[in-house]
């Protein structure tokens, strides 16, 4: 809570808190940890759902009364579910914010209700990504799949090893990083760098060089 209070009052527009990891603590323990936060927090406070990664699942039940907390107001919710949407959306008050945390369904989510995505894609294809979410927000979701059509292998191949090790080689190929990445993650093994890189150029990514 101490890191949450400190940082949630230089200026940011809001904080996103992921599920606790590793203890896997049970659902009135979710509840209280994200009320202690939101209390100590000066600033909006979106919650982040990933039980891939954490091995700990935020239900919507438990979302339902988060949201109640008036600095609660989002969730990025990356099981990919559309019942987990619809069951979010039901339970929760129509101000409270549900955004996909998935980016292979989530042109799927917004046409169930939720406001967006948190994308990884998007660090690679912004404007693609833009153009997609803005279509499927205004209802053309013809549109909206058809744009994200071609970004399904970007999608899909930035986690052909564990994220963000391909985003981070594909950012950095098109020259707006340099090459570093932090222990215990390590370099995109080679194997893998044309598969990204096809992804990359069926999205109409235009590359810092051609090489692979």
């Amino acid at each position: 809570m101490a890191r949450t209070r400190i940082l949630s009052r230089l200026g940011v527009d809001g904080v996103m808190l992921v599920t606790p990891y590793y203890n896997k603590p049970p659902q009135e323990g979710l509840y209280r940890h994200f009320m202690a936060a939101a209390d100590a927090s000066a600033a909006p406070v979106i919650l982040y759902n990933v039980p891939g990664r954490t091995a700990v699942d935020l239900l919507p039940s438990t979302v339902a009364r988060l949201a109640r907390h008036p600095r609660i107001v989002a969730i990025k919710e990356a099981t990919a579910s559309l019942s987990r949407a619809s069951e979010i959306l039901s339970a929760c008050p129509p101000e409270f914010v549900l955004l996909s945390g998935d980016d292979a369904t989530g042109i799927d989510l917004m046409s169930a209700g939720a406001r967006g995505v948190i994308s990884v894609s998007a660090n690679v294809a912004p404007r693609r990504m833009h153009e997609a979410c803005s279509a499927a927000l205004s209802g053309d979701l013809t549109a909206a799949r058809a744009i994200d059509a071609n970004l399904q292998p970007l999608h899909k191949d930035l986690f052909v090893e564990a994220n963000p090790i391909p985003v981070k080689w594909a950012v950095a190929r098109m020259g707006l990083i340099g090459n570093a990445i932090r222990l215990p993650l390590v370099e995109l093994a080679t194997a893998h760098h044309e598969t990204v890189l096809r992804a990359m150029r069926a999205a109409g990514v235009t590359l810092e060089d051609q090489a692979a």
